[in-house]
């Protein structure tokens, strides 16, 4: 395997990690509009994820940074054609940023719920917006012989990435709800475990509507093992939650996510962006990627780091890993 192909893979472990972590953070914040009935469970579910939603972004920046050092034509195809959608991904995630830090500072009820309707806007927006951009990276764009972008900002709202972004924002949603099932004690707990259940049936759906087009359009054999696991895993966090099981539905719905983006990039390789105007102008491992010494002085560095980073945030989870409730937001205050 060469080193191009390689990174490839590592790319596609950096935004199955990146969606499988802050999916669930990006699902509670949808969760405070959608299960919270006052400001104080709204408080209990945002400080379910308060200790590590910066931590899960750390995954999209070396996401990118990746991509940008290891394939610098996809990026730079990326970033330019999907200009407006990752601009507003990116405005998104700054001001959710913000609006975490920014929201118990004064307490004026009018201060604090703007800000809670920011958490919850912000977490929408890029939960669909990340489905939208990677089916359209599955199915193709207008790239031409110059490796540049040649559509409109129009030709990416197409119905099957449309579907792919109702399909992200369900899923992430589902995730979170298990994960607030998880993370929590009392009334909202048992809330958040039936809310699981309604979203989980909406998003087997979706999502099998999705990988079924996605298989037909451009999948093979392993497309179609990593399809089927990503089934049978939903499936199985469905049936977890109901069971009130809800370490091992967020377990399973964590490998529904890291088998469906699997699929994705196996449904791509060896292109990283497909040409809808000629095969021959498509991105691929070969044509888009950097020098095999700037790709061998990265791997040295992600040998280096990446444990370390692995092993500090897996600590983090486990510092903060008890259930919390009302109860314990009435003591703190």
């Amino acid at each position: 395997m060469e080193l191009h192909d390689v990174w490839f893979v590592l790319i596609a472990v950096l935004w199955i990690g990146y969606f499988f972590l802050e999916g669930f953070d990006f699902g509670v914040g949808v969760l405070t509009k959608l299960l919270a009935r006052n400001r104080t469970e709204r408080r209990v579910l945002i400080n379910t994820i308060g200790p590590v939603w910066d931590g899960n972004e750390v995954w999209l920046l070396t996401a990118g940074g990746a991509t940008f050092a290891a394939f610098p034509d996809w990026y730079a195809t990326l970033f330019s054609g999907f200009y407006l959608p990752l601009l507003l991904i990116l405005l998104c995630l700054i001001v959710r940023g913000v609006a975490f830090e920014y929201r118990h500072k004064r307490d004026e009820e009018r201060w604090q719920t703007n800000w809670e309707h920011a958490i919850f806007w912000t977490s929408l927006l890029p939960a669909l917006l990340w489905g939208v951009a990677f089916g359209n990276i599955v199915r193709g764009v207008k790239i031409d012989g110059q490796k540049e972008y040649v559509g409109t900002f129009f030709d990416l709202l197409n119905p099957y990435a449309i579907l792919g972004g109702l399909v992200t924002l369900t899923l992430f949603t589902f995730h979170g709800a298990v994960f607030a099932a998880l993370k929590t004690v009392g009334d909202i707990r048992v809330r958040a475990r039936a809310l699981a259940l309604k979203l989980g049936l909406l998003t087997a759906v979706l999502a099998l509507g999705f990988l079924i087009w996605t298989q037909a359009s451009r999948g093979d054999g392993k497309s179609l093992v990593a399809m089927l696991v990503a089934v049978v895993a939903l499936v199985g966090a469905i049936v977890a939650i109901k069971a009130g099981r809800e370490g091992l539905s967020f377990a399973l719905s964590g490998v529904t996510i890291t088998a469906a983006v699997a699929m994705l990039f196996l449904t791509l390789f060896p292109n990283v962006m497909p040409s809808t105007l000629n095969e021959q102008w498509s991105l691929t491992v070969t044509n888009a990627s950097s020098s095999p010494y700037t790709l061998k002085i990265m791997t040295w560095c992600a040998g280096i780091a990446t444990p370390l980073v692995l092993l500090y945030q897996g600590w983090t989870y486990w510092v903060f890993r008890k259930r919390i409730g009302t109860q314990h937001i009435v003591d703190a205050h």
